[in-house]
């Protein structure tokens, strides 16, 4: 078995494309919300992000076929003052889930936080996503908290029409 972890190029139509179907698989999935993507997004989604100059994108092969992504975002720790990366997006197609590709596709993310200076990379995780808060927590996230009697952080949404 050969995997095969990189650093997406937006402007590569089999990274585009491999980008738009694992997200779209993701948005199926119940974590990601059981709704297809519209076509719209899924040939569209690399384009934009190409726009965005603190975006990167981490893609895992298996066997030449794509089987997972991380879509990331630099910004910036007002508290420490430095950058922190924001993962927005992570999926491990079904088919190839058990292969370590997450803890693998962190790592990449890892070592391109350490190298443009970053304080700490920061994510979401559904409470009910056990899986995914395994994996995360082997990988060494844990709840945020500045001070344990205020509780954890929680991750609220406004959404806009």
């Amino acid at each position: 078995m050969n995997i095969e972890i990189i650093f997406a190029s937006y402007v590569n139509k089999n990274h585009a494309k491999a980008i738009g179907d694992i997200l779209n698989e993701y948005a199926k999935d119940e974590m990601g919300g059981n709704k297809e993507l519209p076509e719209e997004i899924r040939n569209n989604i690399a384009k934009k992000l190409s726009t965005i100059s603190n975006s990167f994108t981490v893609l895992a092969y298996v066997n030449n076929k794509p089987a997972g992504l991380i879509t990331a975002f630099e910004n910036f720790s007002t508290f420490k003052c430095k950058p922190l990366v924001n993962i927005h997006d992570i999926m491990v197609l079904k088919e190839f889930r058990n292969l370590g590709l997450s803890q693998k596709m962190l790592a990449l993310v890892q070592k391109e936080s350490i190298k443009r200076g970053c304080c700490k990379i920061t994510l979401e995780v559904l409470d009910k996503n056990e899986i995914a808060k395994k994996s995360y927590t082997k990988f060494g996230f844990s709840g945020y908290e500045l001070d344990p009697q205020f509780g954890k952080a929680l991750f609220w949404e406004k959404e806009l029409k």
